[in-house]
This record gives structure tokens, sequence and C-alpha cells, in this order.
């Protein structure tokens, strides 16, 4: 089971490449180096079994999270080639993909957040995510978030399962967003939808998550 993590939320110009690097760091390469360390042996007993912890923004992009959601994708894109091949030696690869999950994690995360110098970005990027991101994303994980328990019950699901699903979405209240995605491959449904979901409709946003 690949675990590790760290987030990252913000202005694209508010991070230093270095934080990226470091993100991505963990994010991707952890999983590669782990793989690397445990795909020969199971290719050679021809039986084996790789649980991905993923995230709902290795499926779609959310505003603010380019750098988190980048690494999910190359999460998601490295598994998916990957998969073919490792069932050629019965060895499963499996996405678990959470939406927001209430633990210290996240905390820390809009703690940071909150006191970052937005100096380097323009005063409107600033106050959208301060005054806009940050009191939605507050909604959203008090009203749609799973406790790290429930995680870990999907998670052993997955496990445990005699055909193991290659990915593994934890919360439905997510389908829906993951479904405009493939509904519309210009991708032009998908960014409307976000785009009045933030900018226009905020307000319902809110109101509907509470």
């Amino acid at each position: 089971v690949s675990n590790a993590g760290v987030g990252m939320a913000g202005p694209l110009e508010c991070q230093s490449l270095a934080a990226m690097q470091s993100l991505m760091d963990t994010n991707f390469f952890g999983l590669v180096r782990l793989v690397k360390e445990v795909l020969p042996d199971m290719k050679r007993r021809r039986g084996g079994h790789i649980v991905v912890i993923s995230s709902i923004m290795g499926l779609q992009g959310i505003v603010f999270n380019d750098i988190y959601s980048a690494s999910k994708f190359a999460v998601e894109g490295f598994c998916e080639s990957l998969v073919v091949q490792a069932l050629r030696f019965n060895v499963a690869i499996s996405l678990v993909e959470p939406g927001p999950v209430m633990t210290e994690f996240e905390t820390k995360l809009y703690e940071e957040a909150e006191r970052a110098d937005y100096s380097r970005t323009d005063p409107e990027t600033a106050e959208i995510f301060t005054k806009l991101y940050l009191r939605n994303s507050k909604d959203v994980f008090t009203s749609l978030g799973q406790t790290p328990e429930d995680i870990a019950e999907h998670t052993l699901r997955v496990i445990e399962a005699a055909r193991p699903p290659f990915r593994h979405q934890t919360n439905v209240a997510y389908t829906p967003m993951a479904a405009l995605k493939h509904a519309d491959p210009s991708g032009a449904l998908m960014t409307d939808a976000f785009y009045k979901l933030v900018f226009k409709y905020d307000t319902v946003l809110r109101f509907g998550l509470r």
C-alpha cells in the first residue's frame, strides 16, 4: 500500500519551484520508488497486489490545487500505463480515490494557507483564494469529508476483493464531477460548470453543501 503524500494549495505565483519539486518527489516519485522495489519479485512469483492511495484530484483538477492535482494525475497515468503489463504477471494494481478526508493533514494545510504571504500574486487572485476558495473548502470538508477510518475500510475492501478493481472512488458525491469530464471530450462542459460554481453560484454552492 502506497500512502505517502503531502499537500499544496494556493496561487501558483506564491509557490516555489523547490516546494513543487519536493511535493512531486513524495507524491509521485515516492510511489515509483516503491513499485520499482516490489514489482520485480511480484512478477517472479506471478502474484501480488499494489494498492495506491490516489485522489479524486487525480481525475479532476481543482482550482488552486494545481501542483497537488498534477502529482495525482501523474500517479493515475503511471498506474494506468503499468496495470496492463502487471496483469500479464497476475499482479493487480488498485487506485483508491478519496475526496476530502478530515485529518490533521488538511487542517495544517489550510492553517498554513491562511497565514501565507500572497504579495507575489495580484490582489484579485489573492482575494479569490483567501475569501472564496478557503471559505468554500471549509464547507466542502464539513459536508462531504470522510474520516480516515472510512478510507481505511474502503481500502480494506479493495485489498480483500476477489477481483480487485483498478479504480475505487470512496465518495459517491464526486461521481457526477468525474462523469462531467467523460461526458464532453472537449472539456467545455466541465470547465463551464466549475467556473460557474466558483465565480457565479458560489453562494448557492455553499448553501447546498450546508
